[in-house]
């Protein structure tokens, strides 16, 4: 068995323009602080991470691991989420995702595309220079609008779309085999990849692709009423990241899994600091654990009431408390008689 790594910290949820968020090394140093060992990524974020350089530049690669190492931090992966959902957008959600874009192709959604996989094939060179495995992103998703059967859907309408999306993502994953990088793609609602069944249907239409791995995330499947323990063992050789996200479910005689259209206070399914939701991370941990998956336990960080900065600094405690240094031995060695096959046969009886 294998002991997980961590606690590490996705930092999306707090790069900004103040310090000590607006800059690598402040806030590698802050991470540091709080107890972390490692932060993944957002390689969107250019106040932390020049992609283009990362992209090119094993100098630059090393240079801005070193600024870590220096902090007591290793980079643990890149994200692409804002980028990999760019890869597949539908026309009903132009407008909500342009901003994600970088604003010379704004507006125009085949250029956007373009670049979208760009980004994700220049992370993934990155990720190859900085001698990282994996690799965070979102699938993007064409057929999301027509999640719910209803009005009822026309024929091969959901087929056409996992065709088209593995068709785009393929180029993408075999860049990611030429890295030597899996590219985990995040089971999200808005994704197309948004449970096991999605996910399957997209792994086979890419020939079940050695580099299309999974990030697991259960505070996605609480809040889908999926059972995300049996998840993992399902996909356990297929799941490559963790992100240590926590959430809670209070459906009511007004609201269920759709709530309403109410903000993320007021919804029956909500995003929640470590320990403050309904997540079994006693029962995950051990799930991980016995499957030897020797990846990151990464905090992200997502709640409706909480400040972010306490959030951070008890996820850190909370993951490291959770983690299982697992052991080298069986309990019950000291009643080790020893044995050997004559003695064997003789326990059964068999001449």
């Amino acid at each position: 068995m294998k002991t997980i790594k961590g606690p590490a910290l996705f930092l999306a949820q707090f790069a900004s323009d103040d310090a000590p968020f607006n800059s690598w090394d402040s806030i590698t140093k802050w991470a540091a602080d709080c107890g972390y060992k490692g932060v993944q990524v957002p390689s969107w974020d250019g106040r932390l991470f020049d992609l283009d350089k990362a992209a090119e530049s094993k100098d630059y690669c090393d240079e801005f691991k070193g600024v870590a190492s220096a902090n007591g931090i290793e980079v643990t992966e890149l994200s692409t989420h804002l980028q990999g959902q760019l890869v597949a957008v539908h026309p009903a959600y132009d407008e909500s995702f342009d901003g994600f874009a970088d604003p010379s192709v704004r507006g125009n959604p085949k250029a956007r595309q373009a670049w979208a996989v760009d980004q994700v094939k220049k992370a993934l060179s990155a990720s190859r220079h900085m001698g990282i495995g994996n690799h965070a992103s979102f699938s993007g998703a064409l057929a999301w609008p027509y999640v719910y059967p209803w009005p009822q859907r026309p024929a091969g309408l959901v087929e056409t779309a996992f065709d088209e999306l593995a068709k785009r993502w393929r180029p993408i994953l075999d860049h990611a085999e030429d890295c030597g990088v899996n590219v985990c793609y995040e089971i999200h609602p808005g994704e197309d990849l948004h449970d096991g069944i999605t996910f399957e249907m997209f792994l086979e239409r890419v020939d079940n692709h050695a580099r299309c791995n999974m990030l697991y995330d259960p505070s996605h499947f609480v809040l889908q009423c999926l059972d995300y323990i049996d998840h993992i063992d399902i996909y356990k050789d297929r799941l490559k990241m963790f992100h240590v996200k926590d959430a809670e479910f209070n459906p009511t005689g007004k609201q269920g899994v759709y709530s309403g259209y109410q903000s993320w206070t007021d919804r029956a399914g909500r995003f929640r600091s470590l320990g403050d939701g309904q997540v079994d991370f006693g029962a995950i941990f051990s799930k991980m654990a016995a499957n030897d998956f020797d990846g990151w336990a990464v905090v992200e960080w997502e709640c409706c009431l909480k400040h972010p900065e306490v959030g951070a600094r008890e996820g850190a405690a909370f993951v490291s408390d959770h983690i299982i240094k697992v052991t080298e031995r069986a309990f019950d060695d000291f009643a080790d008689g020893g044995t050997d096959e004559a003695a064997n046969r003789k326990m059964l009886g068999i001449s």
